[in-house]
């Protein structure tokens, strides 16, 4: 059925696949902690919007603005914590930062959303959500820090 040369072949082949996963074993590691914090962060945000969206019903992208904010408080929460010592391993803190919040947070959604606002002559509801997005968010990160510190 098979060749001597054929097996010899998928032999190199899973020899090969073996070596790859030994050498970068690590890096596959990372890349699994990082990507299911990215699909939780994703999922949270997308649920955190939608809800957000169908109780306040308006076009001012209220559920960005709110994952944004919430997202720069907990992403300051995450540094507090991390400035303490050594409460997360490394893995963990690439999972909530890299993973979690960067998969939650939305500024590529706040930079369309903003370019939709301007597409459509709305220069006060973009001075007013690029306004609070960005001083809110920046006073958010710094609270989420000082937070860690009260406990």
């Amino acid at each position: 059925m098979f060749s001597y040369k054929s097996k010899n072949k998928a032999n190199k082949g899973k020899k090969f696949i073996f070596y790859l996963y030994f050498k970068y074993q690590q890096m596959l590691r990372t890349i699994l902690f990082i990507g299911t914090g990215g699909f939780l962060g994703t999922v949270t945000r997308f649920l955190i919007s939608k809800f957000s969206q169908q109780m306040f019903q308006t076009t001012f992208p209220l559920g960005t603005l709110i994952v944004n904010l919430s997202g720069c408080f907990i992403l300051g929460i995450i540094y507090g914590l991390m400035e303490r010592g050594e409460l997360f391993s490394s893995d963990m803190r690439l999972f909530l930062t890299v993973g979690f919040c960067g998969g939650f947070t939305t500024f590529s959604t706040f930079a369309f959303e903003n370019a939709n606002m301007l597409r459509d002559g709305n220069f006060t509801q973009v001075a007013l959500y690029t306004g609070i997005s960005v001083i809110i968010g920046i006073a958010a990160l710094i609270a989420g820090g000082v937070t860690t510190r009260l406990f």
